[in-house]
């Protein structure tokens, strides 16, 4: 595996100004110094008589003046340091993005999106404040008080020093234990916002649902146990700094306690100066801090290791829907990718077209984890230009075929081609471009409707969308309403109808304008009369398409130039509406219920 989306990657592409801050904040350590020894040269100045105004206020001039650098020098170290912590988080979440859109389907379906939205918001963070905060925290205390520890033994008392600094054997014996409590609390913490997260999302967006059914209370349930196991994993990890903090309070206290006795002893017999006395006491103050940011480096760390090994996760699942020329691109950063893709993207578009015949060639699939088999031995040829209607039982393969198709799913290599080439071999960005999809759920996106119709199209053109909207029968809905095609249709098109969303997303994809068409139960929600007017008008503009039409109503694909029924993922019948009328079996019977249902509906 190579460094890529290891923590120390990120973090060396900003190693110079990491460096940078580095030194800068050496630079202000060292400046902080000499403001305990400017306090104690004007104390015993003034004790022994020995300075002057004119000395004291030299002495504050110097304290101002190292105040002024020492100001510069802490915006300059947050400006490096913060400022490359926050870059690399965007990088991180960036790239985070652009691996997950490579993964296939069935990470999707296996992984749910609360547990994904945690990585990008909490995890992340954590991550930050590890390579940020807590990088500025041990660097600050570790040089601080070897700083500190060199002045007061060279310019105070050394057995002075080594009184005082006895209880930091303490706190650094501790802290290795509390680091990896802290890791294990935090791993779980994570764990449990993210169940949250996603109780929270799925409740939100079923919430028609849970309304339909009067199911609130027992939803409010499921939200009060996911979120009392969030706060009690919460609580663990407060109740580990509760407990650590104060023990580092009283270490502290200890520390300042032997200096006031000893130290004031000291002073009392004359071995140091009142002033250097003071200087002692303000040097040990200066290492109060570093003393309090052990705990502190010590959770950030740990936060952060725990963050980034489930975003780790995450970037080590290999992307499964590939092609062979994007291999060498899964080691590079996404400003890298995305050049490739661009150039890819001119070369696919000089390459020559595809043209729309589909033959299945003993086609077998199986979902993962799946003993039988969603497609078998399925064999046929879309000609171009011509359309297949597809017909069969909830479950019997229908849907699967489009996923197919689109390399949501990879069936074995030979079983697919498209004008004669296996579709494993035709770059996935030129096979997508060829193919307009509307899936079953018809999707749309928080946006305005023009924006979901042109979402598929190289070209924002008002006409070619109108012209689409037409086609689909969507055109004169959309003039009614307020705003037309800049209308907002809420999330996952909540504002629109079934009907609706069902034609928005048939214009997105006549707006596509690709060789290749599938509608996936397209027309389920709209009127008979809109159906016919909506074929009719794929019939007469659309004479070069390869159409695949996946329905349940036998008045949907009877005019199609060729009829499937699958049977739990088998060819059961194939041919015309009349030679399978002729054949009298599972299209025949299920046209004269069909038919029957509309003759009762019509009584009635």
């Amino acid at each position: 595996m190579k460094e890529k989306h290891t923590l120390l990657y990120y973090i060396k592409r900003y190693k110079r100004r990491y460096i940078m801050g580095a030194i800068v904040l050496l630079v202000v350590d060292i400046l902080n110094l000499y403001i305990p020894q400017f306090t104690g040269e004007i104390t015993d100045g003034l004790q022994s008589h020995s300075m002057g105004m004119e000395g004291v206020m030299q002495g504050i001039g110097k304290i101002l003046l190292v105040g002024a650098l020492l100001a510069i020098g802490r915006f300059l170290w947050r400006f490096f340091i913060f400022g490359s912590a926050r870059r690399i988080e965007c990088e991180i979440r960036n790239d985070l993005f652009a691996h997950l859109e490579t993964l296939s389907m069935r990470y999707f379906n296996e992984n749910k999106t609360g547990e994904l939205m945690s990585y990008f918001t909490n995890d992340l963070n954590a991550v930050r404040m590890s390579i940020g905060p807590a990088v500025i925290t041990t660097f600050d205390a570790t040089i601080l008080t070897i700083l500190v520890l060199g002045k007061m033994i060279t310019h105070v008392n050394l057995k002075l020093t080594l009184m005082a600094i006895v209880p930091l054997f303490f706190i650094a014996g501790g802290g290795i234990w509390y680091g990896k409590q802290a890791e294990k609390r935090f791993r779980e913490k994570q764990q449990a916002f993210s169940d949250l997260t996603d109780q929270v999302q799925e409740s939100i967006s079923g919430v028609r649902v849970i309304k339909a059914f009067i199911q609130e209370r027992k939803e409010m349930r499921a939200f009060a146990k996911a979120n009392k196991n969030n706060k009690d994993k919460n609580m663990r990890v407060v109740k580990l700094q509760a407990t650590v903090m104060p023990l580092l309070d009283v270490v502290i206290g200890f520390s300042s306690l032997i200096t006031l006795f000893y130290g004031g002893y000291l002073t009392m017999i004359g071995e140091i100066s009142l002033g250097r006395f003071i200087a002692f006491n303000q040097y040990i103050n200066m290492l109060v801090w570093p003393m309090i940011a052990v705990g502190d480096s010590i959770t950030f760390f740990s936060q952060g290791r725990a963050s980034y090994k489930r975003i780790r996760k995450v970037f080590l699942e290999k992307a499964e829907i590939i092609d062979e020329s994007e291999e060498g691109q899964l080691g590079k950063s996404l400003a890298d990718q995305l050049k490739i893709s661009e150039i890819d993207a001119d070369n696919t578009m000089q390459a020559s077209a595809l043209h729309g015949q589909i033959t299945f060639n003993h086609l077998s699939f199986s979902y993962h984890n799946q003993n039988r088999n969603a497609i078998e031995d399925l064999s046929l040829t879309i000609e171009k230009g011509s359309t297949l209607a597809i017909l069969g039982r909830t479950g019997s393969g229908k849907t699967t075929l489009a996923n197919l198709l689109l390399r949501m799913y990879d069936a074995e290599q030979g079983m697919i081609q498209i004008d004669g080439i296996d579709i494993r071999k035709i770059p996935l960005d030129k096979l997508r471009k060829s193919i307009a999809y509307v899936p079953q759920d018809n999707f749309l996106f928080s946006d305005t409707l023009g924006n979901n119709i042109a979402f598929g199209s190289e070209s924002k053109d008002k006409e070619k969308m109108e012209e689409a909207a037409k086609e689909a029968c969507i055109h004169d809905n959309i003039m009614d309403f307020p705003f037309q095609y800049g209308t907002i249709v809420g999330e996952r098109g909540v504002t629109l109808s079934g009907g609706q969303k069902q034609r928005s997303s048939i214009a997105r994809a006549l707006m596509k304008e690709a060789p290749i068409l599938i509608l996936d139960d397209s027309l389920s929600a709209v009127d008979t009369d809109t159906e016919e007017q909506i074929l009719s008008n794929l019939k007469k503009h659309q004479k070069d398409k390869t159409i695949i039409i996946i329905a349940h109503r036998i008045s949907t694909i009877q005019n199609a130039d060729r009829i499937l029924v699958l049977e739990e993922g088998k060819k059961a019948e194939y041919g015309t509406h009349e030679t399978l009328m002729n054949e009298n079996g599972i299209y025949a019977n299920l046209y004269h219920k069909q038919q029957l249902e509309k003759q009762l509906v019509a009584q009635q």
